[in-house]
């Protein structure tokens, strides 16, 4: 059967009301259409984002109906009552878990992690399940797949272990250790039991490996002088060939000038360059005394652990048929070690790895893993114990702030809503934070609101949020203008305007908007006359303080300044203009008297020419005003218009207010005196007044006393 909806009005949008935890288990009955989001960030809103990623199960960092409605119907199947829901609250009674299997799962996880705890009662709580590592650390194995050298008791596991995670890495388990799981102990053994096949095929032939498990050592030893020895024998043959070449090959008298200069040490680039030894026609190479100081130790190493267990005679020197038979017995191991499997255990000493296969070492790793892997289950079960309890305390909240703005509209806190805006005189509560301005109000312009961006900081923090203006005038907010902003969590930030996004905040506004647009333009033009007309001033003083300063100058007599003579055309022109304005203000004044009755309906229609226009559009813009834009800009999904009326607008921005119990003081001493000012105003204008009647004739009607 469908399930019956109540739905409530705001925004000019229906909105379904969660009223039971029925409506939470038939929600995928409600038409999408209806829902008033269809996706939201998992960041930058008030609410806990460990219950939000729960809840996004793909991790793309937004939540959409698909996984809210799966994470409803996990929630209510694994609860007796889903009222529970409705109820909220981080606490949760054994008894209140459903009596299908994965209810009874949970409970008995329930009980086990009570235990552990060692806390009586038959009640669970989100702290009691939030912190897994702390329970985890309690069990020797806890289900991650991961073995750490703690869970291994004997020395050689433990070692294993270690090894393991120093060639093929390591992995963090829940409770926060450093170990290894199935994956990378098998790869460590598969390419120990490769070494160990490839070792097996020459095991114990000595055509191949002449010295045993020792050839490895001396096939490095020689490697490390080859090149150089070569060196050695190639200039010995040579200076054999033509004796005149002996002298040219061994080092001169001014490359050992240039070692003089410098600072020496027998690791020097400069003398391993040089000659093994002294090159002379067929001479052996001497391994002890006079040879290159750099590859003495290179040398001794070669003598002992390559040159004289291969020619089973103790070696002062080396002759080149001696060279050429050690190098032919070594050819076979050396294509032996170059057909070594390519693995990561070269830092591992073969032998070791050889034991470990052979002691059960690898038994051992691998039955420590399937322990800990048979208790997997109970691990998940107490991440899902965890997952309930959140979604307990919180997926209502969520509902009534992503399938309703319930939230919002009561005026209870939406989790979009950042926080609170205290800005010329008025707080403002519609806050969203930005990641970008420029970005979001390409389309947040739309919302058909005032807007101001504003960067906020405190100590080394920083973040970004919008501001809704909805009531009062703004006259006073510009680029630069700084306030003080108040998170969810109460804390302070400084904050400065960047940006504004200018629209009507009020009718009220709109209509005195025209006014004060006249009054400024008169303002700027005055300031702009009067600081043309300070310049020339002071060009023209500057020119009469030059006259003067010079005057002596021209015929030692100062001349009197010649009084400027008046025109008479001028005169008779300013006349003729004012006689113009004045038949101009008495034509209008006559017309408008003749008006008798009309004259109020006549203000109000030039009252209406002035306004009109600007109150039609605010009219057009209020009426337009909406919350969706707002929130699309910042990564929602806005199924409905959601409108912002003028009495939600003035709920939203509320101006100061001094309180009505509130004593007050009118008394200003600094307030300015305009009684003189408005008395002279007031005589001047029933003077022009009187003056306007009387040369329109309408004084020549009054009878004669």
């Amino acid at each position: 059967m469908e399930h019956a909806w109540q739905f409530f009005r705001a925004g000019g949008v229906d909105q379904v009301s969660i009223r039971s935890g029925a409506d939470v288990c038939h929600l995928d009955q409600l038409d999408q259409k209806l829902w008033v989001a269809l996706a939201c960030p998992t960041r930058g809103i008030e609410f806990d984002p460990r219950t939000l990623d729960l809840i996004d199960t793909d991790a793309d960092g937004r939540i959409r109906p698909p996984e809210l409605l799966a994470a409803c119907r996990w929630t209510c199947e694994r609860l007796r009552d889903p009222d529970r829901l409705l109820q909220g609250g981080d606490t949760l009674a054994l008894d209140a878990l459903s009596n299908g299997e994965a209810g009874m799962q949970l409970a008995e996880e329930a009980r086990h992690i009570l235990q552990l705890l060692g806390k009586p009662g038959d009640t669970i709580g989100l702290a009691d399940v939030a912190d897994r590592s702390r329970l985890l650390a309690a069990m020797r194995f806890n289900g991650d797949g991961v073995i750490t050298e703690d869970t291994a008791e004997a020395p050689a596991v433990r070692a294993a272990i270690r090894r393991i995670m120093e060639t093929h890495g390591g992995v963090e388990g829940l409770d926060g250790k450093p170990g290894t799981d199935r994956a990378r102990a098998d790869a460590f053994f598969a390419e120990a039991a490769a070494i160990r096949q490839w070792r097996d095929k020459v095991s114990g032939d000595r055509s191949v490996v002449p010295l045993g498990d020792d050839t490895p050592a001396a096939i490095q030893a020689v490697n490390a002088v080859q090149a150089k020895i070569e060196d050695y024998y190639a200039r010995c043959r040579l200076a054999g060939y033509d004796r005149r070449a002996a002298s040219a090959l061994n080092p001169s008298q001014e490359e050992y000038r240039k070692l003089y200069d410098e600072a020496l040490t027998l690791g020097s680039d400069h003398i391993a360059r040089l000659p093994l030894a002294a090159i002379a026609a067929d001479r052996p190479l001497p391994l002890r005394d006079g040879v290159n100081p750099a590859w003495a130790q290179a040398l001794e190493t070669f003598r002992t652990r390559a040159a004289e267990p291969l020619l089973g005679t103790p070696l002062d020197t080396l002759p080149e048929p001696a060279w050429r038979q050690l190098m032919a017995r070594l050819e076979p191991a050396r294509n032996w070690l170059a057909a070594k499997p390519q693995t990561r255990l070269d830092a591992v000493a073969v032998a070791d790895l050889m034991a470990m296969l052979e002691d059960g070492t690898e038994a051992a790793v691998k039955s420590l893993l399937d322990a800990d892997e048979k208790i997997e289950p109970r691990t998940t079960r107490m991440g899902d114990l965890e997952k309930l309890l959140r979604f307990q305390r919180d997926l209502a909240h969520l509902l009534d702030n992503f399938v309703s703005f319930k939230d919002f509209y009561r005026r209870e806190g939406a989790i979009f809503q950042a926080g609170t805006l205290y800005l010329d005189a008025r707080s403002c509560e519609l806050t969203v934070r930005v990641e970008d301005a420029a970005r979001h109000a390409a389309l947040a312009g739309l919302a058909k609101a005032y807007l101001v961006y504003c960067d906020c900081r405190r100590q080394a923090e920083k973040i970004t949020i919008v501001a809704a203006v909805t009531a009062g005038d703004v006259d006073f907010l510009f680029v630069g203008r700084n306030g003080v902003f108040y998170d969810r969590q109460g804390r302070d930030w400084d904050a400065t305007i960047v940006k504004i996004i200018e629209n009507p905040t009020s009718i009220a506004q709109a209509f005195f908007s025209p006014y004060k647009k006249f009054v400024r333009m008169i303002e700027e033009q005055v300031a702009r006359r009067a600081a043309a007309s300070d310049e020339a001033a002071q060009g023209k003083l500057g020119s009469l303080a030059a006259n003067l300063v010079t005057a002596d100058r021209k015929d030692g007599t100062a001349r009197p300044a010649t009084p400027g003579k008046v025109d008479v055309g001028t005169v008779a022109a300013l006349g003729v203009a004012l006689g113009s304005i004045s038949t101009v203000l008495v034509a209008v004044f006559t017309k408008f008297v003749d008006l008798g009755w009309w004259i109020p309906v006549a203000l109000l229609g030039i009252v209406l020419s002035i306004s009109g226009p600007s109150v039609l559009i605010a009219w057009l813009k209020l009426r337009q005003r909406s919350l969706g834009p707002l929130l699309d800009a910042s990564g929602w999904a806005i199924n409905g218009r959601m409108k912002i009326n003028v009495k939600l607008g003035g709920s939203l921005s509320r101006m100061a207010r001094i309180p009505p119990d509130a004593g007050r003081n009118l008394r200003d001493p600094f307030a300015e005196r305009h009684g003189k000012a408005w008395g002279l105003a007031i005589v001047l204008a029933l003077v022009a007044l009187a003056w306007l009647a009387w040369r329109a004739g309408l004084l020549d009607t009054v009878p004669a006393i």
